[in-house]
């Protein structure tokens, strides 16, 4: 009888004791109630998917904080974040191109006398403005099979594809871009554009010419409604097929990764079509100083950090970018898109690339486009 209350008793200290080691060890690596820190990211919305993805992956790493993922047109984060329009306090901006951040600065130093970052802006992933088109449609737009401005705008202008070398039953020609005051692939489309029209120089008279004027009229006639974003562009461009779209403006990353979509939707593939010149641009983070303590700003680097590892930058090819970080190879990647053969794709490109144009011009093409009717 006694050594059988001996058992128990030795029983219930062990379960007693497991119980206390399973707590400690739940304790260790479960969120601790009011040390999680909660870092909000709002992003262009060419990141989307691959942040996602590695929206769990950070999680699962870091259990004691928390990531909320918001997405705006890359003017879009500039304009409420100055404003402070947001429903919520951002931590983190990643627009599609470091120059919003300069922009940004410009504007919110011009009434407070602190620096808007906690630190120096960091790149996260790189991609270039291309064109697409459905391939029939693109053969004839494009006979030597390089983008064209004067083309599209010959095409524009005509606003049937008979006019250009098409069939008739192809119906109206349709161009379709982002809305360049709210979307950087827009702006960028516009600085192009322009450069073209003005015979090759872009600054601030540029947008004076007579015939820059006329083009944004133009553009901006045929683009019914341009969407808010990029990657909105692209999906509503492979729901529609040829027809109601048949040339675009889009990254070379979205063009990349939606591009199985697209023939497995259309029962075709579009073709990509480099720019030449065109603008290489680079998705950058900066955190926040406003309403954002230094503990939240701490963890947001920590997520920075991490998204410039090499296992995370492969994830973004496998997306359609190019890495920042020169260690990763587009081609050794597993799922790389420059693997698939992808109707135009190039891994080495022989165009020209230029760096995004300054805030002042990025302003002009937003004051002509409002005005342009």
């Amino acid at each position: 009888m006694i050594n059988n209350k001996k058992t128990k008793l030795q029983q219930k200290r062990t379960i007693t004791s497991l119980g206390i080691i399973l707590t400690s060890l739940g304790l260790a690596y479960a969120p601790i109630p009011g040390l999680q820190q909660t870092v909000i990211i709002v992003s262009g919305s060419e990141l989307q998917e691959p942040l996602k993805q590695l929206e769990t992956k950070f999680e699962k790493e870091n259990p004691n904080i928390k990531l909320d993922l918001k997405f705006q047109g890359s003017q879009e984060i500039i304009n409420k974040f100055i404003d402070n329009r947001n429903d919520f306090t951002p931590t983190i901006l990643i627009p599609a191109n470091g120059e919003k951040l300069t922009e940004l600065t410009n504007r919110y130093q011009a009434t407070n006398s602190d620096q808007p970052f906690y630190n120096q802006p960091q790149p996260i992933a790189k991609t270039m403005l291309v064109g697409i088109a459905w391939q029939e449609r693109g053969k004839v737009l494009f006979p030597d099979g390089n983008f064209n401005w004067d083309r599209v705008e010959k095409a524009m202008q005509s606003a049937n594809w008979s006019g250009v070398g098409g069939t008739s039953d192809w119906g109206s020609f349709d161009f379709v871009t982002t809305n360049p005051t709210r979307s950087n692939s827009g702006q960028l489309t516009m600085s192009l554009w322009s450069q073209s029209k003005a015979g090759g120089n872009l600054n601030i008279s540029t947008f004076n010419n007579a015939a820059v004027e006329s083009l944004f009229g133009l553009v901006k006639r045929s683009v019914y409604q341009p969407p808010r974003s990029t990657d909105i562009l692209l999906e509503e461009f492979i729901a529609k097929g040829a027809n109601d779209a048949d040339v675009a403006t889009v990254y070379e990353s979205i063009a990349l990764h939606r591009w199985e979509q697209a023939r497995k939707t259309q029962g075709k593939p579009y073709q990509i079509y480099y720019l030449n010149p065109t603008i290489e641009t680079v998705s950058t983070a900066a955190i926040v100083k406003r309403n954002v303590n230094q503990g939240t700003a701490k963890a947001a680097q920590k997520f920075i950090d991490f998204l410039a590892e090499k296992p995370q930058q492969s994830i973004f090819v496998q997306y359609g970018f190019r890495p920042t970080n020169n260690s990763v190879d587009l081609k050794t990647v597993p799922n790389s898109p420059w693997n698939q053969n992808i109707p135009g794709a190039e891994i080495n490109v022989s165009v020209e690339k230029t760096s995004p144009p300054d805030t002042k011009i990025f302003g002009e093409i937003q004051r002509l486009w409002e005005r342009a009717n």
